[in-house]
């Protein structure tokens, strides 16, 4: 994975933060690490949405200060809209939040560490295999 810029997953970055240390090494090897401030939206309401809210509140803050961060703009939304439509057609939907992280990661050539293996049905996306 050396030299790799990579975009990471939502279960990828909850993997990490339980503390599995074959993601760390998995991060650890990338030239380059990026979240999507989708990603980053899903961590949040996991957060909230748990038992211990400040401290996981607290641990996603800390973790944005590691990695540089993705917003949307027009060009993803373009990228967004190809492949909503590809997915369509192909009678293959994927949750809405994951098109959006696949957009960002097409947009910025970047590949996506991810667990989900529908990410699969995209045919312009690069996947990090582990």
């Amino acid at each position: 994975m050396a030299g790799n810029k990579v975009l990471l997953d939502t279960n990828i970055i909850s993997a990490l933060l339980k503390g599995e240390v074959s993601v760390a090494n998995h991060i650890d090897n990338a030239a380059e690490v990026y979240l999507s401030s989708i990603v980053i939206g899903e961590l949040f309401y996991g957060a909230a949405y748990s038992v211990k809210v400040e401290q996981n509140m607290a641990n996603i803050k800390q973790l944005l200060t590691a990695y540089k961060v993705l917003n949307i703009d027009h060009e993803t939304s373009l990228v967004y809209g190809k492949i909503k439509a590809e997915l369509r057609k192909k009678g293959a939907p994927i949750p809405e939040n994951d098109i959006w992280i696949a957009s960002s990661a097409i947009q910025h050539k970047l590949k996506l560490s991810t667990l989900d293996k529908h990410f699969l049905q995209i045919s312009d996306l690069k996947i990090l295999g582990w």
